[in-house]
């Protein structure tokens, strides 16, 4: 991966409640705004314990470098964005629909891919059904099990009951979510629901730089079949 294969660019873009959101946009080289057939929107981890855009800017240039549009942006609260984070999210997800549309409003998209990791995860599936123009779903390490459905289990519903074609990526080891808890929630889900398990593999570790790569493979598979 060279970042001499794409270009980024930086902006704010306003939510609802006067929040600005910084973003970043990574362009494959030589890409026209006319010819992105599909744009892929990443969502970050958890505010609360540190998460921001910058822990998924490698997916987001492996993606580029493949020829993809690929956005990251901080939520409120995090990194460079104005506002103030929430415990559950919900506030996060309507700044995931400001990005979505925004990109719809400034270049036209018609077909977005909603990435959300850990946290990101269900924030990005509570807006799946709210913005037209998702087309598809990856949740890299949804967090289903007990203790963070305390935080993040109202969001369950949303995607979960999404005909829209779902992807979750989740490493055998994660200490979030079980397999068998991953596998007991997804027997609900509607629509075409896929999964891609990582064995041996942590949720932090799948976090990790290293996986950036293979994350982005999964994604690109993914797309292939939409």
């Amino acid at each position: 991966m060279s970042s001499s294969n794409f270009t980024v660019e930086s902006c704010n873009i306003d939510s609802e409640e006067g929040v600005k959101l910084h973003t970043r946009i990574f362009k494959p080289k030589d890409a026209d705004d006319d010819d992105k057939n599909l744009v892929i929107v990443l969502v970050h981890p958890f505010s609360l314990m540190g998460g921001c855009q910058a822990l998924l800017k490698g997916i987001a240039s492996e993606l580029a470098s493949k020829g993809l549009w690929s956005v990251t942006f901080d939520t409120r609260g995090a990194g460079k964005s104005t506002g103030r984070a929430t415990l559950t999210g919900f506030a996060e997800v309507k700044d995931v629909i400001a990005v979505c549309r925004w990109l719809v409003q400034e270049f036209e998209v018609d077909r977005i891919l909603l990435v959300g990791s850990s946290a990101g995860a269900p924030i990005a599936g509570s807006a799946v059904e709210q913005v037209e123009q998702v087309v598809g779903y990856v949740s890299l390490g949804y967090p289903f099990g007990l203790l963070a459905s305390v935080l993040f289990g109202r969001h369950h519903k949303a995607i979960l009951s999404s005909l829209k074609p779902k992807l979750f990526v989740m490493g055998t080891r994660d200490g979030f979510t079980s397999v068998s808890q991953l596998k007991k929630k997804l027997k609900s889900a509607a629509g075409s629901t896929e999964t891609h398990l990582i064995e041996g593999v942590s949720h932090f570790q799948m976090e990790g730089p290293e996986y950036d790569s293979q994350m982005a493979d999964v994604i690109c598979n993914f797309i292939s079949s939409l």
